[in-house]
């Protein structure tokens, strides 16, 4: 187990050393959750247009839930587990660039991660049949996440790669509540109209 914490630690240094302080604010923004409003507000938009008003409605219930759940179980494996963050970790801080604007005490996993990959996940399967390659831009968009984590110097990537496993895992079977309850409560509602 010590070897794989210390090939953690050796990729971390190589990921977050490659960063240069004219591209940091960039970096920052990618990592700053309030960035990625333009692009739910877009994602939004083409549920309402694709699905309706009550789907869309469940739709934003369904993330909502699912970014609750990576969200805490981040922060229940975090205290669970206490592995220092990179930037607290003597050994690794000397040698690492900090970028964030702040550094938490423990790391394992990274909610980050979870979150973006969570949520692409969620949103390739809604739109697989309506807009299938937005799949990509998705995961793309997600591992851009993903990284600007090791760029701030506030996770290593063992930390990510599990953030992203989970995520995609969280992706799926919120993927299919949202399924279930969309039949569910539509069913219904057309029962109701009969």
């Amino acid at each position: 187990m010590e070897k794989l914490a210390e090939l953690d630690r050796e990729l971390f240094l190589f990921l977050n050393n490659l960063g240069s302080e004219p591209w940091d604010w960039l970096w920052v923004a990618i990592s700053d959750k309030w960035m990625a409003i333009p692009l739910y507000a877009l994602l939004l938009y083409l549920i309402f247009r694709k699905f309706g008003w009550k789907p869309t409605l469940i739709t934003m219930v369904v993330v909502t839930l699912l970014i609750t759940a990576t969200d805490q179980l981040a922060n229940l494996f975090k205290h669970g587990f206490e592995r220092p963050r990179p930037c607290r970790q003597e050994g690794v801080m000397e040698y690492a660039r900090f970028v964030a604007e702040r550094c938490g005490r423990f790391g394992y996993f990274s909610a980050h991660a979870a979150n973006s990959t969570g949520v692409a996940v969620f949103l390739s399967l809604l739109f697989k049949k309506h807009y299938p390659k937005l799949f990509v831009f998705l995961l793309i968009w997600a591992v851009v996440v993903s990284y600007s984590r090791i760029y701030l110097g506030v996770h290593y990537p063992g930390d990510v790669i599990t953030g992203i496993f989970i995520g995609a895992i969280f992706g799926y079977l919120f993927h299919l509540l949202r399924k279930y309850l969309t039949e569910k409560i539509l069913k219904k509602d057309l029962g109701q109209a009969q």
